[in-house]
């Protein structure tokens, strides 16, 4: 008898622990936060608004922007990594806050090749050089040569401490063996407010940031600093090509999550990012706001961010910046 009863007792658990074991809700299954670490307005929002709606709309994902600005973008990355691995944050990164600020910044909290995992690039942007349609200034030449009769008189607004952006500045002021005087903002659009207005001289901003003010006419772009000219706008000369050898400065942006988050995860959000960075609606609306879509693996995207966060390295030591 309990030969019989036993074998029947443990399949009766074995149904009971299979019923209890209900499956996975497929991901996602509830919203996910973009922590944006600008304000809103500048290109790193712009950029993460159009991702977020564009998932939002085609894939049928609930991707909510939350703007977490300050301290150069690293606020928002902080607020990153210090989420839990689930897959309902991420985060987009560009090289100022992943590769410039742990360099710049003594007290950093975070170091972005151990505390985060690379999920998808979303495109890259040169960074441009430009100064309010009225100022006196018509070329670049006509700052340099003002730079060196009075130098640390000459003012150039930046979205901040530890951006790319501001390097972007310093390495410039080096090349050309002038002092250009620094004023960091809380982001790019508190910049462009002052440079359209006059209050500063000159505006060092990602292409996205400054676009339709350069299309409007309200201002005058000097010079792109990435090796090529952009697509976007190509009648902008290179610092390269204007005297200047070897300049080359470009941002990139991409998606991020913290550490832990599990692969399966990163590697669907990677899919459903690099198919809509590969419809035409995308790369146009992109190329508007003077960006250029470049999609990568995980894995790709991993070795860009270890890669440049090591070069930027030398860049930053060489031009003698710190921020306390």
């Amino acid at each position: 008898m309990f030969r019989k009863i036993l074998p029947l007792a443990f399949l009766a658990l074995a149904v009971t622990g299979a019923q209890a074991q209900s499956p996975a809700p497929a991901y996602p299954s509830k919203p996910i936060r973009l922590i944006v670490p600008f304000p809103p307005g500048g290109g790193t929002d712009i950029l993460s608004r159009l991702v977020a709606n564009k998932l939002t709309e085609v894939s049928k994902w609930n991707v909510v922007p939350d703007n977490r600005a300050g301290a150069g973008g690293t606020i928002g990355i902080v607020e990153a990594v210090r989420a839990a691995p689930t897959g309902y944050d991420m985060v987009m990164g560009q090289k100022d806050n992943l590769v410039v600020a742990p360099w710049l910044y003594k007290k950093l909290s975070y170091d972005p090749t151990r505390d985060l995992v690379a999920v998808a690039h979303v495109a890259y942007t040169p960074v441009v050089i430009v100064t309010g349609v009225q100022s006196r200034f018509k070329t670049l030449a006509d700052v340099v040569t003002a730079a060196k009769a009075a130098p640390d008189t000459i003012t150039y607004g930046s979205p901040g401490n530890g951006t790319t952006i501001h390097l972007a500045g310093e390495i410039f002021n080096s090349a050309a063996n002038i002092k250009l005087r620094h004023v960091p903002y809380k982001g790019s659009n508190p910049a462009m407010m002052d440079v359209l207005a006059g209050n500063v001289d000159l505006m060092v901003s990602s292409l996205p940031s400054a676009i339709s003010q350069i299309k409007s006419g309200k201002l005058r772009p000097l010079a792109v600093t990435s090796a090529r000219r952009s697509t976007s706008m190509p009648d902008i000369p290179t610092v390269a090509e204007l005297g200047f050898k070897d300049f080359d400065v470009s941002t990139w942006y991409g998606l991020f999550m913290p550490a832990g988050t599990p692969k399966e995860i990163v590697s669907t959000v990677n899919a459903e990012v690099n198919k809509l960075l590969a419809t035409a609606d995308m790369k146009a609306a992109v190329h508007a706001q003077g960006a250029e879509v470049q999609n990568m693996s995980p894995e790709q995207f991993s070795t860009l961010l270890k890669t440049d966060y090591q070069k930027w390295k030398g860049i930053v030591q060489a031009s003698g910046a710190t921020i306390e």
